[in-house]
């Protein structure tokens, strides 16, 4: 009988290794540069505030009292303003939306445009954590937030994340960048705990091998359940 269900049990691993081709393709889109550990750039200190989604700005355009105002930025971070039409303004910092106003208005409207956006509330600077955490959500990024840290705030990890294949996503100077970090590693003391800073996401990876062996357990007799163990925590 036992030979049985080891017979049963190698051709249910097999089929598991077989399904266990997952695609883990990151950073394939042109904008986009995945970075090393160690290479992962660090923003400019000032930066703690981006223009989002349905945010009141106050933009002023000095000397022109009739394109100055309040406005609100629609679902998708864009901004309808006069003259220029529609511009895109999410993920940029109130001085960057300001330059690509004036930029815009520059000769066709005005000579030399100053512009000044300045955002009707400041949210308090926060790192996003998504993925195979137990409590996602937005954590803040006062002081020094390192990627234990906000880890430990989401409450840690679930029983399906994969350590191994952690990413940290993060805008500089408009370009996006991907670090993908081993936490098992880190919290070892192998490599340093790299710091986040505001607007970063923390995305931790899913092992489905992990939810396919906990199938598999569940037809398993007890006599097998322990090699069966150890293959899921290869």
């Amino acid at each position: 009988m036992i030979s049985f269900w080891r017979h049963i049990f190698v051709i249910g691993a097999a089929g598991l290794l077989a399904a266990c081709a997952t695609d883990r393709s990151i950073g394939l889109a042109p904008e986009v540069q995945v970075t090393e550990l160690e290479e992962l750039p660090a923003p400019r200190g000032e930066i703690s505030y981006v223009v989002g989604p349905q945010e009141k700005l106050e933009i002023e355009v000095v000397g022109a009292e009739s394109l100055s105002g309040t406005f609100l930025t629609d679902i998708d971070g864009r901004l309808a303003f006069p003259l220029i039409g529609v511009v895109e303004l999410e993920g940029r910092t109130p001085s960057e939306a300001s330059t690509l106003i004036a930029d815009r208005l520059r000769g066709k409207f005005l000579l030399d445009p100053q512009v000044r956006v300045i955002p009707e509330e400041f949210p308090v600077p926060s790192v996003s954590v998504g993925g195979q955490v137990k409590k996602p959500g937005s954590y803040p990024a006062v002081g020094r937030q390192t990627l234990l840290r906000v880890v430990n705030q989401a409450e840690g990890l679930t029983e399906y994340a994969k350590e191994d294949d952690v990413l940290v996503l993060r805008t500089v100077n408009n370009q996006r960048y991907i670090g993908v970090y081993n936490l098992r590693a880190i919290q070892r003391g192998n490599y340093a705990d790299p710091q986040l800073f505001p607007n970063d996401i923390v995305m931790v990876g899913d092992s489905p091998e992990r939810r396919r062996i906990d199938t598999l357990l569940q037809l398993l007799p007890p006599v097998l359940t322990t090699a069966a163990i150890l293959i899921s925590q290869r």
